[in-house]
This record gives C-alpha cells, structure tokens and sequence, in this order.
C-alpha cells in the first residue's frame, strides 16, 4: 500500500476530477488524503475524506479578459496561495508522509514541498492553458511567469541549480484531456493524456425530473461561477436566444436565481445540475458552457455536441479546440447577441456533423483511460517503473519549454 497526497486549490473544477483518481486508488488498497483549503474541499469531497487542512483566507477576486485575467490569475491567486499554504504544506508532509504527491499546477507549493523532502510528484494539469506552451509567441509573457515561478522557488530556500518548473513534474504529468482536443504535436512520455476523469457524484433529491418533457431537445446551460461576475447579462442574453430556438427546445439552467430573467414555463433553473446524471440518462441534447475542461470533457464522453462561450484563463483555449475538432462551435461571451448565439445553438442541435464529432471525441478522450491510467502511472511512479520515468530525465530547456 502507498500513501498519496493531492494537493488541489480551492476550485471546485480542479477538486472534481481528483474524486475519481481517489477511488480509483483506493479500490486498489492505497491511502489518499487531500490538502488544502478544508473550508471547500470537505463539502465536495464528504465526511468520509481525509483531509489535512492548510488554512483559509481570501484572495483577491479575478477580473479582467486576456493578458489582464491572466496577470490578474497569477498575482492575485495563484503566488498569493502559494505563499500562504507553503509552510502549512510542509508540515501536512511531515506528519502524513505520503509516498508520492499529485500536485495541481495551480498550487506550485506543492511541487516545492517535494522537492524539499525528495518525495516523488506528479502534476496534475485540469485545463488547458500549461499544456503546448500557448504563449510562445509572447516570451514576454513567457518569461514573466517564469519570474514568478523562479521567485516561489527561491522564497522555499530551494538550491538555484535545482531549479525546476514546478508546473511540470519531470517524472510525470497527468493532463485530463487527449489528443484528439490537442492536436497531433507529440508530447514527451512522461506526459499521460488520460482523459476525462469522471466519478460518479451523490444524487440530487431536488432536482425536478419530472418536469423534463417528452419530445424535447433539451439544452443544459452552465457557465460557472465567472459569469456572474463578469457578465451579468449573459444569462438574459442566452435565455432569449433559446426562447429563439422554438419551442422544441427545453432549457435546463445551472445558474444562482438572482441572475436570471423571467423564464418561459417549459425552463428548468437550478442552483446546482446534477450534470453527470442527465448526461448519464441521455437528457441533454447540447451543452452551452464556458468551455472549462471539466464540462468540456464530460460532455464529449457522453458525446454531446457544445456551444462554448469562453470567458477566461484555459477557456479561450479550450473552446478552440472544440471548434477545431469539429465537436461545437464557439460565441464571443461579452458580446453575442441572442439572435447570433440561437442561430450557434440550433446549428449544434440540428447537425449531425456536430454530434458526430462529439461521438468521436468522445471516445478518443475515453480511450485515454482516465482513473485507470492515472492510477497505473501514480503506481509506476512510487515504484520507479518504466511507465513513470521512460528514458533519460529532460534537460533544463525541456522542464522549462516542454513542447520545445
């Protein structure tokens, strides 16, 4: 048996796919604990999780679209985190002892605390944005981060020529997507695309079944936590473009009420959707999403088509390659006008191509294996086998630019 410790940020999207990963473990005999924000970890997780706390405080709210959100990303969460979680980690490490750690590229403490102790690690890539180096051509912005990060590593007292990215474990990276979403440029083999990890999540008593019509295509519409920030409108703005798609069209609507307009009858609103269920039991017929990894890749396993509205961060990046592979099609978030986003709508729901293509992906990103996979290179790396570390260790340029 192995201990495994995961450590996450308090994001609801990063802490999801992780539920799977653990049973996975866990069915196999192995011990997994969570660390970090317990104030959210424990509703998602439930009572029966060993969680090992690193404290809670705010940070600053995100803002801002482009460069602005991803400057506003890492300054205001994910070194601020760092910093504050960095001797709460260590000490987690010191009393649980893992074997191995599973590191979210959003917590880069984790990472540090590691390579401290000289305990094996993995990261975990949920999204898109660190996979394929997508700001190459701005090495700026590029070298920016690696400050940041560079800064983090010698704040944890870590020697300078050890250097590495702590976004990148050079023995094994987990990313939940495929290649069928990331095209075909090759990946080192210490990178393990696994797909969409998804886990089974406790029935929602409340969730209003019987008001799902026969006869309907139905439409689930989530956007997150973001939207309404940002974006108060777009729920008006998308409730009135499915109002457009006729009345064969149900609405089913994950969004807190108060952004919300009037609905028409035949809509369903809910605080929280129990998604993987109705894609589960064939209720939903399309998907209009931010274009998060998470919904992204449940969807596509379930092989429904999307219309994605990205917002920031990864999503841009996401929603790109969707439209790419030919499984959705894309609408600017802060300007679609309801006309243009019904016409998107009813052309995902109406295409075979679309769905098509939704099928296909599917299955690809299914074939990557998820839980299964991610606990057979977890296994490999606490036993040093070939599957975690196959061949030489990368170089310095390989850690930092691993797609170079």
């Amino acid at each position: 048996m192995s201990r495994f410790l995961l450590v996450v940020p308090p994001l609801t999207g990063h802490i999801n796919p992780t539920v799977g990963l653990a049973r996975e473990l866990t069915a196999r005999g192995h011990e997994v604990a969570w660390t970090g924000t317990e104030s959210v970890l424990r509703p998602l997780l439930g009572p029966g999780a060993m969680v090992l706390g690193t404290g809670t405080r705010a940070f600053r709210a995100q803002g801002g679209h482009g460069l602005a959100a991803l400057r506003s990303l890492w300054e205001g969460f994910i070194v601020p985190y760092a910093r504050f979680t960095a001797k709460p980690l260590d000490a987690v490490v010191r009393e649980y002892r893992p074997d191995a750690l599973l590191v979210d590229q959003h917590t880069p403490a984790g990472a540090l605390v590691a390579h401290r102790h000289g305990l094996p690690w993995a990261s975990l890539a949920p999204g898109a944005m660190e996979l394929g180096r997508p700001f190459r051509t701005l090495p700026q912005v590029e070298a920016w981060m690696t400050g940041l990060l560079g800064g983090l590593w010698q704040r944890a007292g870590l020697p300078g020529e050890e250097y590495t990215d702590p976004r990148f474990s050079p023995a094994l990276v987990l990313a939940l997507t495929g290649s069928a979403l990331t095209g075909p440029e090759p990946f080192p083999d210490h990178y393990a695309l696994v797909g969409p990890v998804l886990a089974e999540r406790p029935a929602d008593p409340d969730f209003p079944w019987e008001r799902l019509l026969p006869g309907r295509r139905r439409v689930l519409v989530t956007m997150g936590t973001l939207a309404g920030d940002i974006g108060a409108d777009f729920h008006a703005r998308a409730v009135r473009a499915l109002e457009l798609c006729g009345d064969d069209v149900q609405p089913v609507i994950a969004a807190p009420r108060e952004l919300l307009p009037e609905l028409p009858p035949h809509a369903v609103a809910v605080d929280r959707a129990p998604v993987l269920e109705l894609m589960a039991r064939g209720a939903l017929d399309a998907v209009l999403c931010h274009g998060g990894m998470n919904t992204v890749g449940e969807a596509l396993a379930h092989g429904i088509p999307l219309v994605t509205a990205p917002i920031r961060h990864d999503q841009p990046f996401v929603a790109a390659q969707v439209a790419a592979a030919g499984a959705g099609l894309r609408v600017p978030f802060a300007r679609v006008a309801p006309e243009l986003l019904a016409h998107r709508l009813r052309t995902v729901l109406d295409s075979a191509a679309h769905r098509e293509s939704a099928v296909r992906v599917g299955a690809a990103l299914r074939a990557g294996g998820g839980a299964v996979t991610a606990a057979d290179r977890l296994e490999a790396l606490v036993t040093g086998g070939a599957a975690a570390v196959p061949g030489a260790a990368p170089t310095a340029e390989e850690r930092a630019h691993p797609l170079v």
